[in-house]
């Protein structure tokens, strides 16, 4: 009996372990969609219902694009993140994703100035099969990052 448990215990976890990869990519793409300054593709990544929580709530998507404009404009901010953990409710239709985030400005002198924190996504598998964010949050905002930050940032997971 016990071995039958363990047994359906790691059939369960090999099966979820695409399907956080799945969510690792597409945290990287919502990244990345900001990185790139393209607005539709940003929106594209939102749940028709999800929530960004901040010092206030933006909902639905028009709200949370509106939030989010000044990434998007050509001298705008700079955010860059990336998925430390990932995990993945068993019926593989949930996800949380958690790591660090970047932001980054030109100073006053003309260099570049970082502001690192945390940030909190929650996914749902939508009916056509695609990732959206449901809800998201940040933290730590002004955190000295870890060694561990640095390098996630640096790496790229591999994803299309």
């Amino acid at each position: 009996m016990i071995i039958e448990i363990l047994f359906a215990a790691a059939v369960v976890s090999a099966a979820i372990d695409p399907v956080r990869q799945d969510v690792v990519c597409a945290e990287v793409g919502f990244s990345r969609s900001v990185e790139n300054r393209d607005f539709e593709a940003f929106i594209a990544f939102l749940d028709p219902e999800a929530r960004f929580v901040t010092g206030q709530v933006s909902r639905g998507p028009e709200e949370i694009g509106q939030g989010w404009a000044g990434f998007f404009a050509p001298d705008g901010e700079l955010i860059r993140w990336r998925p430390a953990i990932v995990e993945v409710v068993a019926n593989g239709t949930l996800a949380i994703s958690r790591g660090p985030y970047r932001v980054t400005t030109i100073g006053d002198t003309g260099e570049p100035e970082h502001v690192w924190g945390t940030f909190n996504s929650t996914w749902r598998l939508s009916a056509n099969g695609a990732w959206k964010v449901l809800f998201d949050a940040g933290g730590d905002h002004g955190k000295t990052p870890t060694a561990e930050d640095i390098e996630i940032l640096n790496t790229e997971p591999e994803c299309p």
